[in-house]
């Protein structure tokens, strides 16, 4: 059992008059983690809200029958909430009529999910995301030796727990994953219209992980105009398969203001939407694909440590950049990325006159657990 780092700052809310809500994709273990908290726990009802006649239960319910379903139960778990409709009312009328019940919520997407329980359960929830398995996590799994050991296979298989917990079946895992439960959620809704161009377009991010996205040229390689290319990036940013990256600018003229990055949450399932497993040894992007493990990566250790750290990457119209730049309580943090560690990198010149109190980091192999563990 792989415990994750998400596990003590739930258990922490437990019992505190608000409902906990778990997002995250689909596959990742919010059941299993669940089961953890709960383990041997029978006061604990278990709703899944896949099931039929659960969504039916809550299509019409009021709080009289909602205290009888319950009964003496300390705790209601709700999975796969995303899949009830109306549930955010359903879950108010819980939070407000029966406040002693724990009320734990988890959704396979922030897509329909988040919509529907913003508003009702405003002031009466905590929220937490989980994501595949972190650096951080396996090092506290199994030692740092090991996990760096096993680096170049996390680059190209990822941290999907199926994947980590079933060495020699990757391949034909990810292609499941990447085929069908990803997608899920997103063919379920209406506004995917042409699912053969949102492959399309997704194939086409993932050649362009660490570059700049222009969506006028992703609509002409997808067949999609510009305004579906951005609704399609946003439902996929919903669905945690990718991410955007905004540019940092503040000073100078020639810095890039609107400019955008979108890196994937795992570069197991950016390896499959382009059928290239080859090893790091072997590839021409592997530079791309260290990029974009440290970005994902970041994002978990800044999310499961709770700490609240702006985030950007730097780039001047003269193609001058910093791969990632951080800001906490006033400090700017600089950082670039490289797979070889005798790279030759300097800082542009015009960053450091233009913020000459920024710290700047080259993460390579070697230190990345300065970057990720905490």
């Amino acid at each position: 059992m792989i415990l994750r780092s998400i596990q003590e700052n739930i258990v922490a809310r437990m019992g505190k008059g608000k409902a906990i809500v778990l997002l995250g994709p689909r596959q990742v273990g919010k059941t299993t983690l669940l089961h953890s908290i709960f383990a041997n726990d029978s006061s604990v009802l278990w709703l899944n809200g896949d099931e039929t006649d659960v969504q039916s239960i809550f299509s019409n319910i009021s709080a009289e029958r909602l205290k009888a379903i319950i009964g003496n139960k300390k705790t209601v778990i709700i999975d796969e909430a995303q899949r009830i409709v109306g549930i955010g009312l359903r879950l108010k009328l819980i939070t407000d009529q029966i406040p002693n019940v724990q009320l734990v919520v988890t959704g396979s997407s922030a897509l329909e999910l988040a919509n529907q329980l913003n508003e009702p359960l405003t002031g009466r929830k905590w929220e937490f995301n989980l994501y595949p398995l972190s650096f951080n996590e396996m090092v506290k799994h199994h030692g740092l030796i090991q996990e760096l050991r096993m680096l170049p296979h996390r680059m190209i298989y990822g941290y999907y727990p199926d994947i980590v917990n079933h060495a020699g079946d990757e391949k034909e895992i990810l292609k499941q994953l990447s085929n069908s439960y990803l997608y899920k959620d997103l063919w379920l809704i209406d506004q995917v219209k042409k699912p053969d161009a949102l492959i399309k377009l997704l194939q086409a991010l993932a050649l362009q992980i660490g570059n700049q996205v222009s969506y006028n040229e992703l609509s002409q390689l997808c067949g999609l105009d510009a305004k579906t290319v951005e609704k399609y990036i946003q439902l996929l940013e919903q669905t945690y398969i990718i991410f955007r990256l905004g540019s940092f600018s503040r000073n100078l003229r020639t810095e890039l203001k609107r400019s955008r990055k979108i890196y994937f949450f795992d570069n197991g399932i950016r390896n499959a939407l382009i059928a290239n497993f080859n090893q790091v040894e072997n590839r021409t992007d592997t530079g791309s694909l260290w990029e974009n493990f440290l970005v994902a990566e970041r994002i978990k250790y800044l999310a499961y440590s709770r700490k609240w750290v702006n985030h950007w990457f730097w780039r001047t119209s003269e193609q001058q950049e910093i791969d990632w730049l951080e800001e906490s309580n006033g400090q700017l943090t600089a950082y670039e990325f490289k797979w070889n560690k005798n790279a030759k990198y300097k800082i542009p010149k015009p960053f450091m006159q233009a913020y000459p109190s920024a710290e700047y980091r080259v993460i390579h192999p070697e230190n990345l657990e300065q970057f990720l563990v905490y």
